[in-house]
């Protein structure tokens, strides 16, 4: 309920603890199908170039900043870059069978004052995508956010013609908030952004849903879910 500020007969928001956040630092986050490291270009550059860059890869970048890289000298360049960066923070995503990195994601826009901070830059190769580990590793990075790190909104964008993108914030329980028109230039293409969000008073209720769904009894011996994960988000909303 709003309430009155020194007399004046305005509606203003509510109080709330004005503490900062935490800045995200450079740690690794393990889950049992993939480990979130903080990305290391000496360690993961290899198989992220065989998994993202290349010709055969090209297809993947469509919608990020940034690529596609098809020599791996300008890849290796920008895996550089993004590790080195004071803006966002990289990490690669690592699948714990194989020890190979396999994707990239990363924190951004990062407000400790605010407690406001986004999930985005997510790369995901063919052979993560559609799987457990990928899942598990927006679970993995939410919690580190909310119960780490102390932030109150979880943010995820995207162009709003990334359909795949625009699914999984949904899947992952984020609540759409609108369109951002004429947001970016990016790649001399317009980019109007789709913007969800998720915030910490939701996130007990997505977690659980999170861990019901990861855990192994969830999946049959060909490893097919036996409850979706919209439908145990939209149960714990009930």
């Amino acid at each position: 309920m709003s309430s009155m500020h020194w007399g004046a007969e305005l509606p203003i928001g509510e109080k709330v603890d004005a503490s900062r956040a935490k800045v995200p630092q450079r740690s690794t986050m393990r889950g049992r199908s993939i480990t979130l490291e903080a990305l290391d270009p000496q360690k993961h550059g290899e198989s992220l170039w065989e998994n993202l860059g290349g010709q055969q890869n090209a297809s993947l970048w469509v919608y990020v900043f940034d690529g596609p890289y098809l020599e791996r000298g300008a890849f290796e360049l920008e895996l550089e870059r993004k590790a080195r960066s004071q803006e966002y923070l990289f990490f690669a995503v690592v699948d714990n069978e194989s020890d190979r990195a396999v994707g990239l994601a990363a924190y951004l826009n990062i407000h400790p004052a605010h407690r406001s901070i986004e999930v985005g830059s997510i790369l995901y190769s063919r052979a993560l995508q559609r799987t457990r580990g990928a899942t598990e590793a927006m679970y993995l990075m939410a919690r580190h956010a909310f119960e780490v790190l102390g932030y109150r909104r979880y943010e995820w964008k995207c162009n709003s013609l990334n359909e795949p993108s625009r699914r999984a914030a949904a899947r992952f329980g984020f609540t759409f908030e609108g369109i951002f028109r004429q947001h970016l230039i990016v790649k001399e293409r317009n980019r109007d952004t789709a913007w969800f969000s998720l915030l910490d008073r939701e996130w007990p209720s997505r977690k659980a849903a999170f861990e019901r769904w990861l855990e192994p009894t969830n999946f049959d011996g060909e490893g097919r879910q036996k409850f979706a994960l919209t439908k145990l988000i939209a149960e714990g909303r009930q």
